[in-house]
């Protein structure tokens, strides 16, 4: 096992990160910094794609919680790396199940708005049947399934649009931009909310907390599927307007002008579902927790790019 990133072990739970550089790893890193002891990881430290390495890396790390917030999330190149899309989204989260069932461990696993069609006018429920539209999509769902199918301690959190201040997204994309053009042209007939990672990791670590200090009973009673994202919706176009009119007062970034189009205008390899609003109920229900509305989490963004200035 290659060295990889170990925090102070003077407190428990032991805790494995995957996915450390990215930006939900990132940000799981910080909210997790004081709640035990950390492994962190990313692919220079263990291939994810390789069985072997997956086990070897738990098996090193014994903890008591996995965070998988690794994935394989280039949506349109998954179209032409099927396998490689299926070994990070698919395979690997099964093994990793198998992994924490064997030592009792509590596994929490990010999946996707994309295992849905889009085709629904109303938010997506936990019980709506899946129906992606796309590699990605696909192989995410076989993560889920997989997951379910292995059991134990385990808590998967369906999110959406996810973005914060590090890391590759929307939110980065648009501020780079701007910087070098001065007219955008952005999708405006797709819906869903996007979900900071910063919110999205603060709702695990209140979760997590909870559910290892015992608040919520035996295993049966909260293990599953959830859906985790701020609440309210808007497009792709709906959410460039937020953040240029923010990143304007903010930032001092000069707003290009954007002007909405349609899917069919997009030159993009795969489909996309138009709705990806998913509903947040169940989460509410069994943990009482809910994320800000969207609007919200994006100011929380911009000013801490703001400070970092």
């Amino acid at each position: 096992m290659p060295e990889i990133s170990r925090e102070t072990e003077s407190r428990q739970p032991r805790i494995l990160i995957t996915g450390r550089a990215g930006q939900l790893g990132q940000e799981l890193q910080r909210v997790f910094r004081n709640s035990g002891s950390i492994v962190a990881v990313d692919r220079e430290e263990a291939d994810l794609a390789d069985p072997d390495q997956i086990r070897a890396l738990v098996r090193y790390a014994a903890p008591d919680v996995i965070l998988n917030a690794a994935a394989y999330t280039a949506v349109d190149r998954a179209e032409e790396e099927i396998e490689q899309a299926q070994a990070l989204n698919a395979r690997a989260p099964r093994i990793l199940a198998e992994e924490a069932l064997a030592r009792n461990a509590l596994l929490v696993h990010y999946s996707t708005d994309y295992v849905f069609d889009g085709s629904k006018s109303l938010p997506w429920t936990e019980e709506d049947a899946p129906s992606p539209l796309n590699v990605y999509g696909i192989t995410k769902l076989e993560g889920e399934q997989a997951i379910q199918q292995t059991g134990g301690r385990y808590l998967i959190f369906r999110t959406s649009w996810i973005y914060g201040h590090h890391g590759q997204n929307f939110l980065l994309t648009m501020l780079r931009l701007a910087c070098e053009r001065e007219r955008l042209t952005i999708v405006d007939d797709q819906f869903g909310a996007p979900t900071s990672s910063i919110a999205l990791a603060r709702a695990t670590h209140s979760i997590v907390t909870e559910v290892l200090a015992g608040c919520f009973g035996d295993t049966e009673k909260w293990a599953g599927l959830y859906q985790m994202t701020c609440a309210g919706s808007t497009s792709w176009f709906g959410f460039a307007q937020a953040l240029f009119a923010r990143a304007s007062a903010r930032l001092g970034i000069k707003a290009p002008e954007i002007v909405p189009i349609d899917s069919a205008e997009y030159p993009a390899k795969v489909r996309r579902p138009r709705n990806s609003v998913l509903s947040n109920e169940r989460l509410h229900e069994r943990f009482g927790v809910q994320l800000p509305d969207w609007q919200i989490a994006l100011d929380e963004v911009i000013e801490v790019l703001a400070n970092a200035k």
